[in-house]
């Protein structure tokens, strides 16, 4: 059976991790994305704001994160929304649909009990390098 590569993908212009694991790694062309929460990656501090900063930030730095892969967000196939409230789902979704604009990725969101960090809401994501075709059935 032939190996697959295996490379982690790393950028500045998204906070490192706080822990030890890696933001992404690329296997084949399958980029599963760690958890990103609204953290500032120039101060490493959370954003001020309340929910919508937060969510508006965990998607910047999934975005630049997607970039240090070659990737934008049509690539994403799958994504989780971890929330504090699930009664901030509307405001994550506003927030969620300036990302994501057509042909969505699967998507599960639910509220959890606690962050690492506090925040409200943490995303993560499942993204396939390369260019998709969007094909109906």
């Amino acid at each position: 059976m032939a190996s697959l590569s295996r490379k982690v993908i790393s950028t500045t212009r998204a906070p490192a991790a706080i822990g030890p694991y890696s933001r992404v790694v690329l296997v084949d062309r399958t980029l599963p994305i760690s958890g990103q929460l609204g953290i500032d990656p120039s101060s490493d501090q959370p954003v001020p704001g309340g929910v919508a900063a937060e969510a508006k930030q965990t998607l910047t730095n999934m975005g630049e994160i997607l970039k240090a892969a070659g990737c934008d967000f049509t690539n994403v196939v799958k994504t989780t929304v971890l929330l504090a409230d699930i009664n901030d789902f509307n405001t994550v979704n506003e927030i969620y649909k300036r990302y994501f604009k057509s042909n969505f990725p699967a998507r599960a969101a639910y509220q959890v009990a606690a962050s690492p960090t506090g925040g409200r809401v943490e995303t993560e994501a499942i993204a396939v390098q390369g260019p998709l075709t969007t094909a109906s059935l």
